[in-house]
């Protein structure tokens, strides 16, 4: 029954973020639609309202086919990561300090007393992460009779936690879900390339475990939406990325114990500070196989991009 379930909920998915996106696409020249507006790296015109079909399709379709989910997989915590780190994302598209770059210059203007929307993002999605783990955490601690935890400590799937995961198990999960969401951005630089690692990430979440009726409704965005974007008339922009990177992030820690969830965020960690030393694209384009999966689907190769 799983697969069928999950296969519908991709469906639905896809469904409720195409009609969201054909009703701001058709508006795109509506006065309200041009804070919305940008110019890529080719100097072609796109629009981040994309972003915003994404956000309103992923929340939407979860909240109507929540009742589907089954036991410990409501759709609230993921409701709450996906609006969360969208509205965040969408502060910093619409008032973004343009001097400040990646995590580690916002924590450095941070530090010295400037609060950029940056810095307001990274602190924010800390918040949510942790709202959307522990909402998760204790939804699925009330559906496990006599405080077994069904993955056990280690995400192995065995052992006994009293009471459910600790607290640090909560608080690593949140981790996990803040990186997933800026780790998501920064594929956000071609056309269709977040949509795909979005979607190459939600598949084998959608095909095992826990979390899946999640992932299943953001595979079904990630695919209404990649036609345009690899067209590179529209992107997701951190509005549509952030909550891209925190649903599928939390989806991933519905299925790990305490253990697992330290490894994860140690794997986000890893490549959120490799980027800011090495450059995904120049990497991805020195890699046959990725250049070439990168590349796939684009009407016009290497025609639009994050600016």
């Amino acid at each position: 029954m799983r697969p069928l379930r999950d296969g519908l909920l991709t469906a639905a998915g896809a469904a409720g973020t195409a009609l969201v996106w054909h009703g701001l696409r058709s508006g795109r020249t509506a006065p309200w639609a041009a804070r919305w507006e940008r110019t890529n790296h080719a100097g072609r015109p796109v629009t981040l309202l994309e972003g915003v079909a994404l956000v309103a399709g992923t929340a939407g379709s979860a909240a109507l086919t929540g009742a589907g989910w089954g036991p410990g997989a409501g759709p609230l915590p993921y409701a709450v990561a996906s609006l969360g780190a969208g509205a965040l994302g969408a502060l910093d598209d619409l008032r973004q300090d343009t001097d400040r770059k990646g995590l580690a210059g916002h924590l450095r203007a941070l530090a010295h007393g400037r609060v950029t929307t940056g810095a307001v993002k990274i602190l924010g999605l800390a918040a949510t992460g942790l709202v959307a783990a522990a909402l998760q955490d204790a939804q699925q601690r009330s559906t496990c009779p006599d405080n077994v935890d069904p993955q056990g400590p280690s995400g192995t799937g065995s052992g006994r936690v009293s009471g459910g995961r600790p607290l640090w198990g909560t608080l690593v999960g949140a981790a996990v879900v803040a990186g997933s969401a800026n780790l998501a951005n920064l594929f956000d630089l071609r056309p269709g390339r977040a949509l795909k690692v979005g979607a190459l990430t939600a598949v084998p979440l959608v095909l095992t475990g826990p979390g899946s009726p999640a992932a299943a409704v953001t595979l079904g965005s990630s695919l209404a939406l990649l036609p345009d974007d690899l067209a590179g008339t529209s992107m997701l922009g951190d509005t549509g990325a952030n909550p891209l990177g925190a649903v599928l992030g939390l989806a991933l820690v519905a299925r790990q114990g305490p253990l697992a969830r330290t490894v994860s965020l140690g794997v986000v960690t890893a490549l959120t500070l490799a980027s800011e030393k090495v450059s995904f694209t120049r990497v991805i384009e020195a890699t046959p196989v990725l250049r070439e999966l990168d590349a796939l689907g684009r009407t016009r190769p290497g025609s639009a991009g994050r600016s």
